[in-house]
């Protein structure tokens, strides 16, 4: 899998929690995270902003990928809805890539690429908290998969 989001030098803390899940990843489905410096905000509207962004995405995806984006107004999913996500993908082969847009969201172009639209919630997250939580819920989806009592609901 691949991780693939707008925003460079993140602060301490969006490393080290997303380090921290993705090191205890089985091997079999390791994460690649892919950072790609966000569109000069002096770009004049936030559409433009999305578009550079956008063609900066698409320059790193494969044509196998099963795109997943990350989308606010995707389906709400949740940590069960993952587990089986991650244990068809793998069983299917499938190489999965999850894109992270920058401030102002992903452009529609990718939106309509996506194999799928995950929501992690109704509730505005800043995109380098966006990393943590997917890094744990891949972890913890595993868990899950696994039969690991990480997982306790």
């Amino acid at each position: 899998m691949r991780v693939i989001a707008i925003g460079t030098r993140m602060p301490g803390w969006v490393t080290e929690g997303s380090d921290e899940y993705l090191k205890r990843m089985p091997r079999e489905l390791s994460v690649e995270w892919v950072e790609l410096p966000a569109s000069k905000r002096t770009r004049d509207t936030a559409e433009l902003r999305m578009l550079d962004e956008a063609t900066a995405i698409e320059r790193r995806l494969k044509p196998q990928d099963l795109i997943v984006a990350l989308d606010i107004d995707g389906k709400t999913v949740s940590t069960e809805n993952i587990a089986d996500a991650l244990s068809s993908w793998q069983a299917e082969g499938a190489k999965v890539a999850f894109i992270i847009g920058g401030p102002d969201g992903l452009h529609p172009t990718l939106k309509a690429r996506a194999s799928a639209r995950w929501s992690l919630g109704r509730i505005t997250l800043p995109h380098p908290l966006v990393r943590v939580i997917l890094a744990e819920q891949l972890y913890r989806a595993c868990s899950i998969n696994a039969g690991h009592p990480y997982h306790r609901a």
